[in-house]
C-alpha cells in the first residue's frame, strides 16, 4: 500500500485549492465589495465636483445631462479606482487601511476585478462621449488612464506622485464645465487650477496621517524625503498659500460675485491657519484637522460659486 502512486500530485492539490478559492470569491462577491472596489465615497466626492461645475456653467440646467454626468463620471472614477486596486492588490495586503479590500482578502478574483473595471470604464466613457459631447469623453479617458496607469505606479518611485495624481484629480470640474460649453475655455481652466492646487494640502495631510502605513507598501507621498518633518510641513504651507489666490480666479473671471469671494477668502484663511498649526507642531492631530478642513473646503467653495451666480 505504501508504494502506491498518489492519485493527486501536490500540483493538482494546489490547483484544486485555487479553483475552490475562485469559486468562493465568486459566491461572496457583493454590492458592498463592488462599492469598496470602486471607492464609493471618493468617487462620490469626485462626481460632486463635476456636477457642481456643470451647474455653474449652465444658464438653464439640463437635468438629463446632469444625470449622465453623475452616472458616467461615477463609472469612470470607479473604474480608475478599480484599476488602481488591481495594480496594487499585493501592496494592499501590507497596509492596515487596505487589507480588507475585496482583492487582498480574496472576496473578489483578479478576473472579476478586471471585468468590472473594464465594463465600468467603457460604459462611463461611452455615456460621456455620446450623450454629452466627445470632449467630455476624451477628458474622462485621460483621467482614467493617467490615474490608473501613470499615477498609480509612480507612488512607489517618487514624491512627485502627488503632482502626477493632481492632474487627473483636477479634470472633473473641467469636464463638468466643458460638458456645457463643448470646448476648453479659460473658465474651465480656472476651475481645473483650483482643484489641482487644492489636492496638495488635502493629499499631503492624508499622507501625513497615514505615513506609517504607506511606508509598509513603499509609498513616497510626503513632499520631503524626511517624512513628517518641518520641510514637508513648510511645503504644505506654501501650496496652501497659493491655493487662495488661485481659488479666486473664477471671481476675477466674473463667474460669481462678492459673496462667493468672501466665502472663498474665509475658507482659504481657515485652511492656512490649520497648515500653520501643522508647521508649528508637526503632529498627526494637526494633519487630521487639515485633512478634514480640506474635505470641507472644496464642496463649500463650489457651492458658493453656484449660489452667488444664482
Amino acid at each position: 500500500m505504501n508504494n502506491l502512486i498518489p492519485l493527486f500530485s501536490e500540483k493538482d492539490s494546489l490547483l484544486s485549492a485555487e479553483i475552490i478559492k475562485e469559486e468562493t470569491a465568486h459566491t461572496r462577491l457583493s454590492l458592498r465589495d463592488i462599492a469598496l472596489f470602486g471607492k464609493l465615497r471618493l468617487a462620490t466626492l469626485v462626481v460632486m465636483s463635476a456636477a457642481f461645475c456643470f451647474i455653474l456653467a449652465s444658464d438653464k440646467v439640463d437635468y438629463t445631462k446632469l444625470l449622465v454626468i453623475v452616472v458616467g463620471g461615477f463609472l469612470v472614477t470607479a473604474a480608475s479606482n478599480g484599476f488602481n486596486q488591481i495594480i496594487e492588490r499585493d501592496l494592499d495586503k501590507l497596509m492596515t487601511r487596505t487589507q480588507n479590500r475585496p482583492l487582498p482578502t480574496g472576496r473578489m478574483t483578479v478576473n472579476q476585478a478586471i471585468f468590472i473595471a473594464v465594463f465600468m470604464g467603457i460604459l462611463g466613457i461611452a455615456m460621456l462621449w455620446f450623450f454629452i459631447n466627445p470632449l467630455s469623453g476624451i477628458l474622462g479617458t485621460i483621467a482614467l488612464i493617467s490615474y490608473a496607469f501613470i499615477y498609480t505606479p509612480s507612488k512607489q518611485k517618487t514624491p512627485l506622485a502627488v503632482v502626477i495624481g493632481a492632474f487627473p484629480g483636477a479634470i472633473p470640474p473641467m469636464l463638468g464645465y466643458a460638458a456645457v460649453s463643448g470646448q476648453m475655455t479659460i473658465e474651465a481652466f480656472s476651475l481645473f487650477s483650483g482643484q489641482f492646487m487644492w489636492q496638495f494640502p488635502h493629499f499631503w495631510a492624508i499622507a501625513w496621517v497615514m505615513d506609517h502605513d504607506y511606508k509598509k507598501a513603499g509609498f513616497k507621498l510626503l513632499p520631503s524625503g524626511g517624512g513628517r518633518d518641518k520641510s514637508s510641513a513648510f511645503q504644505i504651507l506654501i501650496y496652501t498659500l497659493l491655493l487662495l489666490p488661485i481659488s479666486l480666479m473664477p471671481i476675477i473671471l466674473r463667474m460669481a460675485g462678492p459673496i462667493a469671494a468672501v466665502v472663498i477668502i474665509i475658507l482659504g484663511l481657515f485652511l492656512i491657519a490649520q497648515t500653520i498649526k501643522l508647521y508649528r507642531k508637526c503632529d498627526i492631530k494637526s494633519a487630521q484637522q487639515l485633512m478634514f478642513g480640506s474635505f470641507i473646503y472644496l464642496p463649500v467653495m463650489q457651492l458658493a460659486l453656484i449660489f452667488d451666480k444664482i
